[in-house]
């Protein structure tokens, strides 16, 4: 997950990480559902100023022209 400020982040993790473990946990099982198989996912919060008025870091995160 990238977000744009370092409390956005904390916003993300939320307290003692309790909102990041339930956004994996339903990414997670989505993933499974999808796949029909086991999935270990690893989750990472990151903070990239100003990315979304950035080309390459749109580009290299999936968004934009293919």
């Amino acid at each position: 997950i990238v977000c744009e400020r370092a409390n956005h982040k904390a916003i993300l993790i939320g307290k003692q990480g309790k909102a990041i473990k339930e956004v994996s946990s339903f990414a997670r099982q989505d993933m499974e559902k999808f796949l029909g198989r086991k999935v270990f996912l690893t989750t990472y919060v990151k903070v990239k100023e100003d990315w979304r008025n950035s080309a390459f870091l749109l580009k290299e995160h999936g968004y934009g022209e293919n």
